[in-house]
């Protein structure tokens, strides 16, 4: 091998790859990527402030807008529907072939929120003027998606426009003040405690509206906020017991299991609100950890008896460092005052809710509360939210299943009348395709982690969840805490969608994005990866050679999305017009290409050597129908020895087989499994399709798993990002096992685990899973063993066959061991956390914090928001809100405050 490297060394060059270098310079490329995006953000938060600076407010205003669930819609007699009209569509493979419109926006407007509104009319009305801009933005960055307006008021301006397409009840639930980067965007950090009210007055419709407002709180809360829900009447009841006493990062997984106690909520006894209220300030004041910004507590009751002013005293007077935001419940007003006064003498809220509509626009109103500290300072902050599945927006399967995350930022009103008051108009944003920053990082140039497939209620993924570290976690922290290093460890990987672990030593470079809250990490594997080869080679030699055999390309090696006259191109044509000059505006990966061109050159003898083996008299091997080879390029050879019509494995390196294709990032398993393979060694592999066909494949029964055992280790995996039934008691059923008399078989050295496939009538809920892995020791080179089955033995013995992944099985087949051993199923098994030692492992794993960034910015406190009540001016109905003139006063029912006309601000 020496010789043969010095032999063409003159024009062959091995580097070493530099991996502190590339994730530098990844970094910086993706800093500069993510700038942009942040510059189309702020434009957007100054024309919109600009714009309502100029506007007056009209109660009567008549205006007649595109509503996205109304346009292309005719009524019965063929006439445009109100605030429809017709309304240009066409499908944009840059918005992944939604039929959109790239010169106007549209409005969304929840079904539960009145659409010809005046705050609404005067809100879109006032907005127009983005529509400029988002047209500017996405002129000055083609690679921009996704621009919007989050109104505080409901409706949603979004652009490029689109028609909205509603549930199967007609019913538009999305809300854009609940979603993630509204809320970062719109308030900082926090801390909740929801203190519930479950005594027995609070039966029937009123339990109803307090469970809605639970959720609904909960739905306002992020991963940066922290939260707990304790229910009182006689005595105080934490609805979840294991978070007794403390916080909970509110991410999704939380929330969500909040609301499934909070259904089970019942009724009993006498609501004491003080034992409540005492314990509620005693997790606040004493627990550590949390948002470190806002603190607050929710109280839901329907009334207030007791003399509560004592805790305030004793717990949050004089500093009022807690907010408290009462919402009575119901339609007696008896005890209002008292509750009104809580909210009033701690910096908070009050609102009535007396049915299920009022529950929505009322919870939503103390995010202002919370904001006015920040918008009087005009603390414009850009944030930037986790990665997150976007699966509410839109409907259709290729936006839902697109991994992103959004930079936003608020918009302040800016009127000298309301300068100082904090008003809050709502949140610009854009969202950021992952994939856009896998370009910049390119997949070719390292190995992917873990595929998931996502929840429903996918938000974001733990670094733990894609490769399981076997020492300490230093990785995630040191990258959380935004520092730059490298570091080595052994890790457990996954391979084949999860069938297959791999063990590796891994070196990891990390550094951070300058001006965003992420950090870049990459990985080379030691054995491989660390080399790459270049040469000198001719454009017009590489072109040649790509042109010249059946070449598979099936990475993005130019982009053709960005200018609408390149996107008919395939990729092989765009390379050959950029690199012969017709198409030089193309922008292309010039070090892609390089090495493109040059593994074709290289690999260009391939294709004799391959004729010549057919045209040889002794011809080609029986059963041989396909000969392939791939480079980490991403270039394919592939020369076909059997037609299509007699070949067993027909889906084989066709256009639709993703899983043994080179893709953006991914890399295929018979390359991955070959890179990891021992040097000399061969490795066998069955393609997917044929797992279940008549090609090595099997159903393993315990009679024979046992035979493997002397041969396998076993190790469990989890999967953090599974989908499981509903019904437990569901079964998974298994094929039986064909006797024959004797057979001989190979099994490849790694067992396959068979994914079950779910009936479109299963109800899946989000869970954690346990599946089993075996891994051959390659030091058991032969191994025998008998089996016992009632009046007969199964004898077997088993052999490695050298320089291979192989195994040679021979088993005695006339011995029926069926009815004594069931059969073993290496299907993914739920974890339930049921008893006692398992409880506790659920218990601590909900109450651990994700590893994370905290957001630099705290904006809890401003002493104008302290010192005086701000005078929310809405011209609308020319009041103005007024605080408690003293402890008993309280205040009158029907006093404007800014809110809706059960709401009160303090």
């Amino acid at each position: 091998c020496e010789q043969k490297y010095k032999d063409i060394e003159p024009i062959v060059k091995m580097e070493e790859v530099n991996g502190m270098e590339l994730v530098k310079k990844f970094a910086e490329e993706m800093e500069n990527m993510l700038g942009r995006k942040m510059k189309s953000v702020k434009r957007m938060a100054e024309a919109a402030e600009d714009a309502d600076f100029y506007h007056e407010y009209n109660a009567t205003l008549e205006f007649d807008y595109y509503n996205s669930m109304m346009i292309n819609t005719v009524d019965e007699d063929g006439n445009n529907v109100e605030l429809g009209g017709e309304f240009a569509l066409e499908e944009n493979e840059h918005f992944n072939n939604l039929p959109v419109n790239t010169q106007q926006s549209v409005i969304q407007v929840p079904t539960n929120v009145y659409n010809k509104d005046p705050d609404i009319l005067n809100g879109v009305y006032m907005s127009e003027a983005l529509n400029e801009v988002f047209v500017s933005n996405f002129d000055k960055d083609p690679t921009l998606t996704w621009q919007y307006f989050g109104s505080s008021t409901g409706f949603f301006r979004l652009y490029p426009g689109i028609q909205w397409t509603p549930d199967e009840n007609g019913v538009v639930t999305f809300d854009a003040r609940n979603r993630n980067w509204y809320i970062q965007a719109a308030t900082s950090p926090k801390d909740i405690i929801i203190v519930v009210d479950t005594s027995g007055s609070m039966k029937g419709l009123r339990l109803t509206i307090a469970k809605h407002t639970i959720n609904t709180i909960l739905d306002t809360l992020g991963e940066n906020d922290f939260v707990n829900v304790i229910a009182y009447s006689d005595y105080v009841q934490y609805v979840e017991p294991c978070f007794k006493g403390t916080l909970v990062q509110a991410d999704l997984d939380n929330r969500e299991h909040f609301k499934l106690l909070v259904e089970g909520l019942h009724v009993k006894g006498e609501g004491k609100v003080k034992k409540a209220m005492k314990e509620a300030f005693r997790i606040l004041n004493e627990v550590r950890g949390g948002s470190l910004c806002n603190q607050a507590i929710m109280l839901i009751t329907d009334g207030a008896m007791e003399d509560f002013q004592q805790v305030f005293e004793e717990f949050n007077w004089p500093e009022r460092r807690v907010r408290v935001f009462t919402y009575l419940i119901g339609r007696e007003l008896t005890f209002a005052d008292n509750v009104k006064w809580i909210a009033c003498n701690n910096k908070g809220y009050y609102t009535h809710i007396s049915t299920l509509a009022d529950v929505q626009e009322n919870v939503m109103e103390y995010l202002h509360v919370l904001s006015r500290p920040m918008v009087i300072n005009h603390d414009h902050d850009i944030i930037w939210t986790e990665a997150y599945m976007d699966s509410v927006l839109f409907n259709t399967q290729a936006q839902s299943l697109l991994l992103m995350t959004s930079v936003a930022m608020p918009v302040f009103s800016k009127k000298e009348e309301t300068l100082s008051h904090g008003i809050l108009l709502g949140v610009v944003g854009t969202d950021v395709p992952l994939k856009e920053l896998m370009r910049l990082a390119p997949r070719y140039k390292y190995k992917e982690g873990k595929k998931l497939k996502p929840k429903p209620n996918y938000n974001s993924v733990d670094l733990s969840e894609v490769e399981w570290e076997d020492t300490e976690d230093t990785l995630r922290t040191a990258m959380v805490k935004g520092e730059t290093g490298t570091l080595s460890l052994d890790v457990r990987a996954t391979v084949d969608k999860g069938r297959r672990v791999v063990f590796l030593k891994n070196e990891y470079f990390y550094t951070t994005i300058n001006e965003t809250p992420f950090s870049l990490g990459l990985v080379l594997t030691r054995g491989h990866g660390k080399f790459i080869f270049t040469g000198n080679i001719s454009v017009e030699e590489g072109v040649s050679s790509l042109l010249s055999a059946v070449l598979i390309f099936s990475r993005t090696y130019c982009e053709t999305d960005i200018d609408p006259h390149h996107r008919k191109l395939t990729q092989l044509q765009a390379v050959v017009r950029y690199l012969t000059g017709k198409e030089p505006d193309l922008q292309c990966d010039e070090v892609l290409l390089r090495q493109t061109l040059f593994d074709a050159v290289v690999t260009a003898p391939m294709e004799a050597y391959w004729t010549a083996i057919l045209l040889n008299e002794s011809g080609i091997d029986d059963g041989v129908e396909t000969a392939f080879m791939g480079s980490r390029s991403g270039l394919m050879r592939m020369f076909r020895y059997v037609g299509a019509e007699k070949r067993a494995a027909k889906k084989f390196l066709s256009a639709s087989d993703k899983d043994n294709l080179f893709t953006l990032d991914h890399f295929p398993v018979w390359y991955r499994r070959a890179a990891e393979n021992r040097p000399g060694r061969f490795l066998y592999y069955v393609p997917k399709e044929d797992m279940r066909g008549k090609h090595l494949t099997y159903t393993h029964t315990s009679q024979h798993l046992a035979a493997y055992i002397n041969a396998y280790k076993q190790i469990s995996l989890y999967d953090y990002q599974a989908m499981c039934k509903v019904n437990p008691h569901s079964a998974s059923s298994a094929r039986p096992l064909l006797s024959v008399l004797l057979f001989c078989m190979f099994v490849l050295l790694v067992l396959f685990l068979y994914s079950s496939k779910k009936s479109k009538g299963d109800i899946l809920q989000p869970c954690d899973t346990e599946y089993p892995s075996f891994v051959y020791e390659p030091s058991i080179k032969e191994t025998n063993s008998v089996i016992k089955c009632g009046r007969c033995q199964k004898v077997f013995v088993i052999q490695q066959i050298p320089d291979s992944n192989l195994l040679l099985m021979v088993v005695q087949a006339d011995c029926d061991c069926s009815r004594q051993y069931s059969p073993i199923t290496m299907e993914p098994r739920e974890v339930k956390y049921i008893l006692s030692t398992l409880k506790y492992l659920s218990c601590d794993r909900m109450k651990s914090q994700k590893i994370r960034r905290r957001p630099e910015s705290c904006h809890a406190y401003h002493p104008q928001v302290n010192t005086r009540l701000p005078q929310l001016l809405r011209k609308k109905r020319k009041k103005v809100a007024h605080c408690c003139r003293n402890k008993t006063s309280g205040l009158q029912n029907g006093d404007f405050t800014g809110g809706g006309k059960n709401s009160q601000y303090f």
